[in-house]
């Protein structure tokens, strides 16, 4: 998942992503996103906005 990591941006806002808590979280925090089986769901209607 880290070489993945290092080349997958996020759809929506094009910021990197991290792993955390079982999902990818961009940068700063306010969108995340779904991993399915390992794979993660970069869907921009998939995002989920979160309150940080």
């Amino acid at each position: 998942m880290e070489a993945l990591l290092d080349v997958v941006r996020c759809p929506r806002s094009g910021q990197r992503l991290h792993a955390e808590g079982g999902r990818l979280v961009t940068e700063d925090g306010s969108l995340s996103y779904r991993v399915e089986d390992g794979i993660p769901v970069l869907l921009p209607e998939e995002a989920r906005e979160e309150g940080r």
